[in-house]
């Protein structure tokens, strides 16, 4: 289509993305989201300990919402001749790594149990970002800022 009509659309592949007014059900949220519902309602209800599905060790790779929207925008003005390009940071960590993160950040110091009756998922999701590289675009915000940012946004809308 692109060579045909003389257009430049193309498709930016994110990896997991967490953020500011992210999606914390309990039911449909994706595992970062709910590792922070988690450990702060560990928190708030004086529990322990936070369960955790399967063994833990399963890695992912995250990227900040606001980094994402700056790739659009950063593609939307360049000319490629990829069509499909992944957007991410190329960095992973297992979710024991990440809950743990989240549990320093709030500086608390949990218990985890692992359901390892649960299903662990996908053993590494991470995404080739050199495409993006080659062309200039990297992301911005670190994983530090975005979970500070992204857990005091949470704090803000769910202990009021």
């Amino acid at each position: 289509y692109n060579h045909q009509y003389k257009l430049n659309y193309k498709c930016l592949m994110p990896c997991n993305a967490y953020g500011i007014n992210d999606n914390y059900d309990a039911l449909g949220s994706h595992f970062f989201p709910a590792l922070i519902k988690k450990v702060v309602d560990a928190i708030r209800f004086k529990k322990e300990t936070i369960n955790i599905w399967g063994n833990g060790k399963p890695l992912r790779e995250l990227i900040y919402s606001d980094d994402i929207a700056d790739a659009c925008i950063y593609f939307l003005n360049r000319k490629t001749k990829e069509t499909l390009i992944n957007i991410g940071t190329g960095k992973d960590k297992s979710i024991t790594d990440y809950a743990k993160l989240i549990m320093k950040h709030l500086r608390v110091n949990l218990k985890i149990i692992y359901q390892k009756n649960k299903p662990n998922g996908t053993q590494r999701k991470i995404l080739d970002v050199s495409l993006a590289k080659k062309h200039g675009w990297k992301y911005k915000t670190s994983l530090k800022k975005g979970l500070s940012i992204t857990i005091n946004d949470y704090l803000k809308r769910n202990l009021v």
